[in-house]
C-alpha cells in the first residue's frame, strides 16, 4: 500500500512538473509572438525617415505632416520597448494615419511618384505591413493557446505556481483592420 501511494505522490509530482513546464512554454511562445510584432512595427518605423527625407525634397512646405509622422515614430519605438498590447495597437495607428498623410503628399508630385528610391520605399513598407498582419495573427494564434490552456482543467490548477496568466489579443484599433491604403 505504501508503494501504491509514493507511486501515485510520484505521478502527481511529475505531472506538476510537466504542466508547469507545458504552461512556461506556452507563455514564452506568447511573449516571442509578440516580440514578433515589436520586430516588424520597429522595422517599418525604421522605414519612415528614409520615405520621409524622399519626400522632403519635393515638398519643403509640408513641415507639420513630416513632424506627426516623426512624433509617430518615436511613439511606436516607445510602445515597441515597454508598451502594453493595446499601447502597441494605438501607437501603430497613429503611425498608420502619418504614413497616409506623407503619401498623400507624395501625390502632389508626379515626379516623386517615378522616382526609383520612392517606389523602393513603397515597396518595403507594403512588405512590412505584410510582416506585421502575419506577426499579429502568428501572436493572436500563441495567445489562444495560452488562454485555452489556463482556462482549462487542469492547467488551470497550475497557472498560479506557473506565474501564468491569459493575454490580450492583438486586436487593430477600431477602423484600422487593414493596413492604410493610398491611391495613386
Amino acid at each position: 500500500m505504501l508503494w501504491i501511494i509514493i507511486g501515485v505522490i510520484a505521478a502527481l509530482l511529475l505531472f506538476a512538473a510537466y504542466a508547469f513546464n507545458r504552461l512556461r512554454r506556452v507563455d514564452i511562445g506568447a511573449q516571442e509572438a509578440l516580440g514578433g510584432i515589436d520586430v516588424q512595427l520597429t522595422r517599418r518605423a525604421d522605414l519612415i525617415p528614409n520615405l520621409v527625407n524622399t519626400v522632403k525634397g519635393y515638398a519643403q512646405h509640408e513641415k507639420g505632416v513630416f513632424e506627426a509622422v516623426t512624433a509617430a515614430r518615436a511613439g511606436v519605438k516607445a510602445a515597441a520597448d515597454n508598451g502594453t498590447v493595446p499601447e502597441k495597437a494605438a501607437a501603430q495607428q497613429q503611425l498608420d494615419r502619418a504614413i497616409v498623410d506623407v503619401l498623400a503628399v507624395a501625390e502632389a508630385y508626379p515626379d516623386l511618384k517615378a522616382s526609383a528610391g520612392f517606389l523602393q520605399l513603397q515597396t518595403e513598407l507594403a512588405e512590412t505591413e505584410d510582416k506585421i498582419s502575419f506577426a499579429r495573427q502568428y501572436y493572436n494564434d500563441a495567445v489562444a493557446k495560452l488562454n485555452s490552456l489556463v482556462r482549462t482543467i487542469p492547467w488551470l490548477l497550475f497557472t498560479g505556481m506557473a506565474g501564468v496568466h491569459a493575454r490580450e489579443f492583438y486586436n487593430a484599433p477600431e477602423g484600422q483592420e487593414a493596413p492604410p491604403s493610398v491611391q495613386f
